[in-house]
């Protein structure tokens, strides 16, 4: 009873109506409220200005002392960065400001003060802002990501939906191995082991023969002792899986995909691409078609640029830079050898010692942002692919089921998030492309 006595006195300070900063141009020339943190104040012996943040954007409230009462005023000077506070004022055009309007302040009510705030204007190390990091998220630039994020994420819902793909839903526990076995969380399951899922392709593929097409969307787990600047150990991941399907039809997919989320997100972000100083330019070049090359020629150009990489070998970071170097756009690496490649990926028939596989590098060196191809639709090929991982067979007797009922042709791709985020906004660490990063190193806050 005690709290909503609280929220109720929280919501009737004032009569004016409460709105939202990234909704302000919608009340221009009337008195509001605001409800917000103080992100920055400057003042005058007349004059405080104080940059107020509300989550939807900041706007400067101006605090005249021929407009206020004194206490007012009084507790204007006082206030200190992260303070939560209630604004009322009227809204007024201003060309100056980077949203075209202020706030002149007419009262102020504050909630909590915030004392001695650890994360200042001044340079702080990586180590101290990861430490803080529930705090560096109401940074500009942080926040600015976040906003990117929640936009490709939205661009990527909008895309699949409007396509008729299904979402379904994958397991996070899993009785096996998708990607390996060497990079698996292994976590006790009541009297059994369980793992931490790798991928919920193969959840996605059983989805695919009961909708057609589906899409799985959630977090993966990769148990990788890699400190690169591309790799965490829990991540999000969006993975589409459809029937009748073939590698070809899987690369369009991939690149009309790719493009819209791209284009969307230039669209409706350029503020927060602005705040990043993100080259504008880069991302408006991302259209279709996007270049591709057999991984047999990816190896023969890059033994021209004088790197130690013969055929068999799989692609790093180093490789995956040089191959996209100079390119606008993302390039698409097609038929690698199926000896590199997991134990579900179709041989060419052309060609068996190759995989039906596509890796997609995005440009301006941020490496591999989707992996995906045509998946073994024959049950006696798929199990002697098993066999030969050294993976037992009792796990996937549900997925062998799959090529036993009505088995087709079919074929997905996944997508990572972070590094699609970090590509987009041109953050050069992938830990600030999710809120609360894990790394081999990181479990905290």
């Amino acid at each position: 009873m005690n709290e909503l006595n609280s929220l109720n006195n929280l919501n009737n300070l004032t009569t004016d109506p409460v709105v939202s900063v990234g909704r302000i141009a919608d009340h221009d020339g009337k008195r509001v409220s605001l409800k917000g943190w103080v992100y920055n104040k400057r003042s005058s012996k007349k004059l405080h200005f104080i940059q107020l943040r509300d989550g939807t954007g900041t706007i400067q409230c101006v605090v005249f002392v021929g407009d206020v009462p004194p206490a007012v005023f009084e507790a204007a000077e006082g206030l200190t960065q992260e303070t939560s506070l209630t604004v009322t004022g009227t809204v007024r055009k201003d060309e100056r400001s980077p949203i075209g309007f202020e706030l002149g302040v007419s009262g102020i009510e504050v909630h909590a003060p915030s004392v001695d705030y650890p994360i200042t204007p001044k340079e702080h190390g990586t180590a101290f802002l990861m430490d803080n990091r529930h705090l560096w998220l109401r940074s500009s630039k942080q926040h600015a990501i976040q906003k990117v994020r929640n936009e490709v994420v939205m661009a990527i819902r909008q895309f699949f939906y409007d396509r008729d793909f299904n979402l379904l839903d994958a397991p996070i526990f899993t009785p096996n191995a998708c990607e390996g076995t060497t990079n698996l969380f292994e976590t006790a399951y009541f009297e059994q082991k369980a793992y931490l899922t790798q991928s919920g392709q193969l959840y996605g593929e059983a989805g695919a023969m009961a909708f057609g097409k589906v899409v799985v969307f959630g977090p993966t787990f990769r148990a990788e002792k890699s400190k690169t600047r591309r790799h965490l150990t829990e991540f999000w991941m969006v993975e589409p899986e459809m029937a009748y399907c073939d590698l070809e039809q899987d690369m369009a997919v991939a690149e009309e995909f790719v493009e819209y989320v791209v284009q969307r997100t230039l669209e409706r972000c350029k503020p927060q691409l602005k705040i990043l100083e993100r080259d504008l330019s880069k991302l408006e070049a991302i259209k279709r078609p996007f270049p591709r090359i057999t991984y047999d020629d990816a190896v023969k150009k890059l033994q021209g640029l004088g790197m130690d990489v013969k055929w068999g070998d799989d692609f790093g970071g180093d490789e995956e830079t040089k191959l996209a170097e100079g390119l606008d756009r993302p390039l698409m690496i097609h038929r690698y050898p199926a000896a590199i490649k997991a134990f579900y990926m179709k041989n060419d028939p052309e060609n068996p010692k190759l995989a039906l596989g596509v890796d997609m590098i995005a440009p301006e060196g941020y490496g591999e942002i989707i992996g995906g191809g045509q998946r073994e639709d024959d049950y006696e090929t798929l199990v002697a692919k098993i066999k030969a991982h050294d993976l037992p067979l009792e796990p996937f007797q549900w997925y062998l089921d799959l090529r036993r009922y009505g088995s087709v042709p079919h074929a997905g791709f996944g997508l990572g998030i972070e590094r699609t985020v970090g590509w987009i906004c041109g953050t050069p660490h992938v830990r600030e492309t999710i809120p609360f990063p894990r790394t081999m190193a990181r479990l905290n806050p």
